[in-house]
């Protein structure tokens, strides 16, 4: 598949090319929270509900915008 896009600022060309960047930082901080919750047993049961909860808005905003870590 082949794709033209024009951008008027250079700004919006850089976002637009360091997507998958951005992608990959989102993905990395999941599997990070997950980890917190599954192997640390160092976090009290109020850390880990926090980091529970956290893990869950950023799936939750995933959806919202219908991204797809997968």
């Amino acid at each position: 598949m082949k794709a033209t896009i024009t951008f008027d600022e250079e700004d919006d060309l850089r976002t637009a090319l360091d997507g998958y960047k951005w992608k990959l930082v989102v993905w990395d901080l999941n599997q990070k929270l997950r980890a917190y919750m599954r192997y640390d047993e160092s976090l009290t049961e109020d850390q880990d509900e926090i980091v529970e909860k956290i893990r869950g808005d950023l799936h939750e905003l995933l959806n919202d915008y219908n991204l797809n870590l997968d």
